[in-house]
C-alpha cells in the first residue's frame, strides 16, 4: 500500500470514523456530557501541549518559509475582519454571533487540508500545509478563545443589563492556553540544538491519531442533526465566504508572493478548507451556540469533500496548474 492510499484511509479512520462513533455514542447514550467535556479539555490541555513540544522541537523557522505561518494567521484574521464588517452583524444574539465568527475564522487546515494537499502534491504539499498550520493553535489560544469568552461574557451582561466583566488576563492565563507553553518549550529545545530522540517521532505519529479521536469523537457526540438543520439556510453567506471570497483573496496574494506552482496550489487547497472541528470545540468550551457551529462544520465539510476537492483533484491530475 503506497502513502497516498494510506492517507486516503486516514481520512476515514481519523476524520469520519470518530465522528460516527461519537454521534452514535450519543444516540445510544453510551457516554455522558461530563465525559465529553473531559475529553475536550484533555485533548486541549494534554495532547495538544505534547504535540506542540514535539513538532516545534524539530521545526526550523527559516526566513525563506516565513510567509507560510503568516498565511496560517491570515487565514483566521481576514475572515474574522470580513465577517465583523458584514455577515456577523445579522446575528443579534451574541452567542450566535460568537459561534458564527468561530466558524468563519477556523478552517480545517491541519487535518483535511493536510491530507488533501498530500493527495494532490505528495510530501511537499503536506509539508507546506503543516507550515501554514503551525501557528494556527497560537491564533486559537491567543485570539479565538478570548474572543469567544468575550462574546459569552457580553451575552451574560446583556441579559443582566450590567457591564461586561471580561478579563483578558484571565482569558489568556488559563489551562486552555497551556499548548502555547509547549510551543515555547519546543522552540527553545530546537534553538539550543537539543537532539530529539528517535522514538519521539513514533510517539508523535501515534499521538496525531489519538488527538484526532479525542478531538473528533466529542464533536460527533455534539452533533444534533435536527437542531443544526435550522441553521443551514442562515449560513449561506458563510459558504460564500469560505469557498469564494477567501480563495479569491488568497489566490492573488499567493500569486504576488510565490512562484512555485505546487506552493500556490497548496495555498488554494488550504484556502478552501471547511470549518474546523475547533470551531465546535470552542463553542462548547465557552457556551456559545454549538448547533450553529455544527451546522457550519457539517455543511462546509460536505461541500468541500463532495464538490470542491473533487474538482481540484480532477483539475490538477489532468495537468492543469492553478
Amino acid at each position: 500500500m503506497d502513502d497516498t492510499q494510506l492517507r486516503i484511509i486516514f481520512v476515514f479512520t481519523d476524520l469520519v470514523l470518530p465522528l460516527l462513533v461519537g454521534y452514535f455514542s450519543h444516540q445510544k447514550q453510551l457516554i455522558s456530557d461530563e465525559l465529553c467535556n473531559k475529553a475536550i479539555k484533555f485533548n486541549i490541555i494534554f495532547t495538544c501541549t505534547i504535540l506542540s513540544i514535539l513538532s516545534f522541537w524539530v521545526l526550523p523557522l527559516t526566513m525563506e518559509l516565513i510567509w507560510l505561518p503568516i498565511f496560517g494567521i491570515l487565514f483566521c484574521l481576514i475572515p474574522c475582519l470580513i465577517s465583523l464588517l458584514t455577515f456577523a452583524k445579522s446575528y443579534k444574539n451574541l452567542l450566535d454571533r460568537g459561534s458564527y465568527l468561530m466558524a468563519a475564522m477556523l478552517s480545517n487546515i491541519g487535518t483535511i487540508g493536510g491530507l488533501c494537499a498530500f493527495i494532490l502534491y505528495g510530501e511537499i504539499g503536506f509539508a507546506y500545509a503543516q507550515m501554514v498550520s503551525v501557528f494556527q493553535n497560537l491564533v486559537l489560544f491567543l485570539f479565538c478563545f478570548p474572543l469567544a469568552q468575550y462574546y459569552y461574557e457580553k451575552h451574560l451582561a446583556q441579559r443582566a443589563r450590567t457591564q461586561v466583566h471580561f478579563s483578558l488576563r484571565d482569558a489568556l492565563l488559563s489551562w486552555n492556553q497551556l499548548s502555547i507553553l509547549g510551543m515555547v518549550i519546543g522552540m527553545l529545545l530546537y534553538s539550543f540544538a537539543v537532539p530529539r530522540p528517535d522514538f519521539m517521532g513514533s510517539l508523535f505519529n501515534g499521538l496525531i491519531h489519538f488527538s484526532a479521536w479525542t478531538a473528533l469523537l466529542p464533536v460527533g457526540y455534539l452533533i444534533d442533526l435536527k437542531a443544526a438543520g435550522k441553521y443551514y439556510h442562515r449560513i449561506a453567506d458563510l459558504v460564500a465566504l469560505k469557498f469564494i471570497v477567501i480563495p479569491f483573496i488568497f489566490y492573488f496574494l499567493s500569486k504576488v508572493l510565490f512562484h512555485d506552482p505546487t506552493l500556490i496550489g497548496t495555498i488554494m487547497v488550504l484556502a478552501m478548507t471547511p470549518t474546523a472541528i475547533n470551531a465546535v470545540i470552542t463553542a462548547r468550551l465557552f457556551k456559545l451556540n454549538v448547533d450553529l457551529g455544527v451546522a457550519s462544520f457539517i455543511l462546509t465539510t460536505i461541500i468541500y469533500l463532495g464538490l470542491v476537492f473533487p474538482l481540484l483533484f480532477f483539475y490538477v491530475t489532468n495537468g492543469h496548474i492553478i
